[in-house]
């Protein structure tokens, strides 16, 4: 999930995360006294169950020591309000300074839907366009063109839901102490650049393919019409109309700020260094935020739809927001049709980070989840779970799936290193079978995890959508999907 299904490849891929041993970590609580926080804290599950096994539970504490997650911060909303929100854990491994409501995590890519909702207020202002092509609004530097955009321009719509055909899925960001690019320098990517440049190589309009370059395209445009640095733009379009006291794009964060940050964490539960990466891409990866701001965001969207007097957004753009561009995708969020209700949602990840925003578009349920840990989209998926048995949300109840009983010889042309290179930084899938099972990891993102196989050539992890496999004439395993169009092939 760039966000629900496409977050990033550790959110979202078919190798995701298994146990590792940590301390229990403690609890500090913001809420009142409510049963039903208690189930949520007691009912965690896997968001993929295979049918004919049985289904396991844990306890939020045991989950975050399995996952290296130090610290855990949940904002609840029902009936168009927050309910509650409670925090768990540390700002970070081996401290014991504790999370609370006011504690501000990266949101990774929840910074993207949060910046559409100030591009949006923008067009309602007459400064950006939904359909004139981008390039209109960008003056410090352009998109080249070339034979796919004379065919069809770029434009902000086909950003926002991710169907503009341009590169470079997400950013790694910038370690403490490391040289930050210019805008113009990551979208040429050129060094201090890490990424690759940011150029269409696909008919935009043809078919979706998540792009944090897009976004970053945006963010730009965003900054020259408007003549503002994009931290005060949007704290004057969004964050600061929203209630969302606490957020903020600045990056790097500013010292003064880091004393209730938490602390980013590899999967293994080792400190990043520096504390947190900077991310100069801030409309794709930047915004610092807590979970009770998310849900903020998340009920002016709702007010939004209810073209409530106090919306941020007027009901026609709104309806736009929330209806499907392209994929399963609407302006900023992704969308779901579930049997109570549409759901609007977005995951995030940057390094060190994991989380999750998600709301009923008529508010009566919804929430956001915020961790330090790496491996913090898998356990906000088990929250998810968690939070649907307790309240009755179609949304984030368990996918129940099939697999099929694999002979030792067939598992074993599972078996060998695969290479995933259409990443920020080149990562391997390795598929390891034991008799009859089979065993997936990608060193150092996602711990060792069951990967079941299903007919048709499709194969699943617990934590992840399924997804496909290909064979060669001989049967061998030669591609394993990871994410939605995301694959990595055997090495040689």
């Amino acid at each position: 999930m760039y966000a629900s299904r496409t977050t990033t490849l550790a959110a979202t891929a078919l190798i995701l995360l298994a146990a590792c041993d940590a301390p229990q970590a403690p609890v500090a609580a913001e809420a009142a006294p409510d049963p039903l926080i208690a189930k949520v804290e007691t009912s965690l599950a896997s968001s993929g169950q295979v049918v004919g096994e049985p289904a396991e539970t844990w306890s939020l504490t045991d989950r975050m020591a399995h996952y290296n997650i130090p610290g855990v911060s949940i904002a609840v909303i029902k009936d168009g309000k927050i309910a509650w929100e409670k925090s768990y854990g540390v700002l970070e491994a081996g401290a014991t300074t504790p999370v609370n409501a006011d504690t501000i995590f990266l949101a990774g890519s929840i910074s993207k839907p949060t910046a559409v909702t100030a591009a949006l207020r923008m067009v309602e202002q007459g400064q950006l366009s939904l359909d004139a092509p981008i390039n209109d609004f960008l003056k410090s530097w352009k998109l080249p063109d070339n034979d796919f955009t004379k065919q069809k321009p770029v434009t902000p719509r086909l950003i926002m839901s991710h169907g503009a055909g341009l590169t470079v899925h997400g950013f790694p960001g910038y370690a403490a102490g490391a040289a930050i690019p210019t805008v113009p320098q990551i979208l040429d990517g050129v060094p201090p650049a890490n990424t690759a440049a940011v150029r269409v190589d696909k008919l935009p309009g043809e078919s979706w393919r998540y792009s944090g370059g897009g976004t970053t395209i945006l963010q730009l445009a965003m900054t020259d019409v408007s003549g503002k640095d994009f931290p005060t733009l949007t704290n004057d379009l969004v964050l600061a109309p929203a209630g969302m006291t606490r957020s903020s794009y600045v990056n790097p964060l500013p010292e003064t700020n880091r004393a209730n940050a938490a602390t980013a964490h590899h999967s293994n539960g080792t400190v990043v260094p520096g504390h947190s990466h900077t991310y100069p891409e801030m409309a794709a990866a930047g915004l610092w935020t807590t979970p009770g701001d998310l849900a903020r965001l998340a009920l002016k969207v709702v007010a939004a739809a209810r073209s409530d007097k106090d919306a941020l957004l007027g009901p026609d753009i709104t309806k736009q927001m929330l209806t499907t561009q392209i994929g399963t995708w609407g302006l900023g969020f992704e969308l779901d049709a579930m049997s109570d209700g549409q759901v609007f949602s977005h995951g995030g990840s940057d390094e060190g980070f994991e989380a999750f925003l998600f709301s009923y578009t008529d508010g009566h349920g919804g929430a956001a989840i915020m961790t330090n840990g790496q491996n913090g989209g898998a356990l906000a998926s088990e929250i998810r779970v968690a939070l649907a048995s307790a309240y009755g949300w179609a949304y984030g109840a368990p996918d129940m799936r099939e697999a099929i009983t694999l002979t030792p010889e067939r598992a074993a042309l599972f078996a060998g290193d695969y290479l995933i290179t259409d990443l920020p930084q080149p990562m391997t899938l390795t598929v390891t079978a034991d008799g009859d099972k089979l065993w997936s990891e990608v060193p150092p993102v996602s711990p060792k995890q069951r990967l079941y196989v299903a007919s048709g050539d499709k194969a699943f992890a617990l934590t992840s959508p399924t997804l496909s496999y290909t064979t060669n004439k001989d049967g061998r395993v030669e591609t394993i999907e990871v994410a939605p169009g995301l694959f990595a092939k055997r090495k040689p």
